[in-house]
């Protein structure tokens, strides 16, 4: 399975929106460069669907990129379906998906507007095994 980088999104402090950069270098065990959510953890890199995004401002949601605070926006994975251990090329970077979704502690603007949020249930983490720079256009490759 393939998709497409449609952003590269960072915040250089935590609790923000993330603003799409267009292209920035994944660093073995921090996550990206600059990022805010950096750190020797488990949830280095935040990526979601696009086709889900898509779905959800299909319901009048208005969101852009950044706004859930993720790191990668997909389009052609579904990142959801994949199991923790699997292995993302994208470039030379190699990632490997850490959790699937998360606990949304606070309610969020989004939430607050829709109902719901998608980051809680369709958003995955991972960590940077391999380093390199990753760009909207990139091909990202679910390889294991």
């Amino acid at each position: 399975m393939k998709g497409n980088v449609k952003a590269v999104c960072t915040s250089e402090t935590k609790g923000v929106q993330k603003s799409d950069v267009g292209r920035i270098l994944l660093k073995k065990g921090w996550g990206l460069e600059g990022d805010a959510h950096g750190g020797d953890w488990h949830r280095q890199v935040s990526l979601l669907s696009y086709d889900k995004v898509l779905a959800f401002n299909n319901k009048g949601a208005g969101v852009n990129h950044g706004d859930f605070g993720e790191n990668l926006v997909v389009e052609g994975v579904d990142f959801s379906s994949l199991p923790v251990g699997t292995k993302l090329k994208c470039g030379q970077a190699l990632l490997e998906v850490t959790q699937i979704g998360k606990e949304c502690h606070d309610r969020c603007q989004i939430y607050h507007k829709m109902g719901d949020c998608i980051m809680p249930r369709e958003g995955v983490f991972a960590i940077i095994l391999e380093e390199g720079e990753v760009a909207v256009g990139d091909v990202l490759e679910v390889i294991a």
